[in-house]
C-alpha cells in the first residue's frame, strides 16, 4: 500500500504541474490576443494537449482512487459475497480493456506516430510525446485494479 500512496502523491503532482501549466498557457493566451494585440501561435495546440494528458492521466488517478463513476443500483441488490464477485468480475473486464485498448492499442499510436516522424504543426514536438500518456495511462490503471483485486480478498 506505500507503494500505491507514493504513486498516487507522484501523480498528484504531475497533475497539479500540468493543470497550472494550462493555466499560464491560457492566461498567456488572454493577454497576448487583448493586451499584445497578436495573439501567440503555439497556445491553443499546447491548451489541447495538455487537456489531453489532464483527461487520461486524471481517469488513471480517479480509477486509482476509486471514485470513478459508477452505477451500483444493480449491485446493491445482490449480498455482500455477491457484491465482491462483481467487484472482482468488473476490476478483470477493466484490467482487459485497458490491456488491449490503452497498453496494446497506445503502443501501437506512439509507434506508428514516431516511425512516420509526425510532428505538432505549432510546437514542432513529436505527436508519440503526446500520445504516449494512453498506455502510460493503461499501466497505472492495471495497477490500480491488480491491487484492488489483491486487497479485496
Amino acid at each position: 500500500m506505500k507503494f500505491r500512496n507514493k504513486i498516487d502523491q507522484i501523480l498528484g503532482y504531475v497533475l497539479i504541474g500540468i493543470m497550472s501549466l494550462m493555466v499560464l498557457n491560457v492566461l498567456w493566451q488572454v493577454f497576448s490576443r487583448y493586451f499584445l494585440g497578436e495573439p501567440s501561435s503555439f497556445t491553443d495546440e499546447l491548451a489541447r494537449y495538455l487537456m489531453i494528458w489532464i483527461g487520461i492521466l486524471g481517469a488513471a488517478y480517479v480509477a486509482g482512487k476509486n471514485k470513478h463513476v459508477a452505477i451500483d443500483f444493480l449491485a446493491k441488490r445482490f449480498s455482500l459475497k455477491n457484491q465482491k464477485r462483481l467487484k472482482v468480475i468488473v476490476n478483470i473486464l477493466i484490467i482487459l480493456f485497458c490491456f488491449f485498448a490503452m497498453v496494446l492499442g497506445g503502443l501501437r499510436l506512439v509507434y506508428i506516430t514516431h516511425i512516420l516522424d509526425q510532428y505538432s504543426p505549432a510546437l514542432q514536438i513529436p505527436l508519440a510525446w503526446v500520445y504516449l500518456c494512453i498506455p502510460l495511462s493503461g499501466i497505472l490503471i492495471i495497477y490500480y485494479k491488480i491491487s484492488d483485486l489483491y486487497y479485496t480478498k
